[in-house]
């Protein structure tokens, strides 16, 4: 019986060694692979060996997702994004108030909690992963509901970024039209811009342009966010991390920063959102994954079918 209880014990240090090794390297690793790639790795090693480090997981996650959604404020430019982007401008309002109305009623009938819904509606209306990432820290959102909203993005972003391409095609979109189409349907940055790629120039250029006007409604998201998630008697917890993303955007825009300068802090910024979303994955619990289903993947298909459906409609109408 002494002999199996140190071996068991044993066995559990060894685990605990190889958990705490793996989420080191990881970690320096995240800072260097692809966004969905280190939520995915978090992911995995959560689910396997454990998080080795839930609180400093917990805190550093915080503050790296706060100070990351700040660094990407050097990348916009508030002159370049509006004008660029003003010929989808009322397909931009239009999209991200349905988007998110519809989510919420939606959220009721899969009964999601209301930070799940909230955290998929805004990643489906605005920008994908940035958007969630800004709105999480508001809403009080924890790992599990985080992660689950990333991965619902995560993956409906890659089916978009293979499928779309093909779809307008086969629709007969124009290079302009499929562009529109790309930066309203498509929740993150990056897949828009390979959409648009594989289109062709011209959709690349409009998708753009396009993505970065729906960016900006990270702004007036977060801030009526605070008002809408104000719990009674409590005070409301001031989002001053989104004060300094608009700043940093202002400066970018009027201080004439060096683009070199500019888009070193935002690559930067990029960067530190892989590590946070790997921390974020960390957290990620079996029991909640359970507790909840799939019913985060059907209100984000049901949220994506709707957005790009309607928006595919009238831009073939006009």
């Amino acid at each position: 019986m002494k002999t199996t209880a140190t071996t068991l014990s044993s066995t559990v240090t060894v685990r605990q060694w190889t958990a705490r090794i793996l989420f080191v390297a990881l970690f320096i690793a995240s800072f260097f692979l692809p966004t969905a790639v280190a939520l995915l790795a978090g992911i995995v090693l959560a689910v396997t060996l454990g998080s080795p480090f839930p609180m400093f997981t917990k805190k550093v996650s915080k503050y790296l997702l706060q100070a990351s959604v700040v660094g990407l404020g050097f990348g916009m430019n508030l002159y370049s994004a509006v004008e660029s982007g003003k010929d989808g401008m009322l397909f931009t309002i239009v999209s991200v108030i349905g988007v998110m109305v519809i989510g919420t009623l939606l959220g009721r009938v899969f009964r999601l909690s209301r930070n799940n819904s909230y955290l998929i509606s805004s990643g489906t209306a605005i920008c994908g992963g940035s958007a969630i990432a800004a709105v999480a820290p508001i809403i009080d959102a924890d790992d599990n509901e985080t992660t689950l909203s990333m991965v619902t993005v995560f993956v409906l972003n890659a089916v978009a970024l293979l499928i779309f391409p093909a779809i307008g095609h086969l629709v007969g979109l124009s290079q302009e039209q499929f562009g529109t189409w790309a930066a309203i349907a498509i929740h993150d940055t990056s897949s828009v811009v390979g959409a648009g790629a594989a289109y062709g120039e011209e959709a690349l250029k409009v998708a753009t342009t396009v993505k970065l006007t729906r960016a900006l409604w990270i702004i007036p998201m977060a801030i009526a966010t605070t008002f809408i998630f104000k719990k009674k008697g409590k005070k409301i917890s001031v989002p001053w991390f989104i004060f300094l993303f608009i700043a940093a955007m202002l400066a970018n825009t009027w201080l004439g920063i060096p683009e070199k300068i500019s888009a070193g802090i935002a690559g930067c910024a990029k960067h530190a959102l892989g590590a946070t979303l790997f921390l974020i994955g960390c957290g990620l619990s079996l029991q909640s994954v359970k507790e909840v289903g799939v019913r985060p993947f059907l209100l984000g298909i049901s949220l994506w079918a709707v957005i790009s459906v309607s928006s595919l409609a009238v831009i073939t109408l006009l």
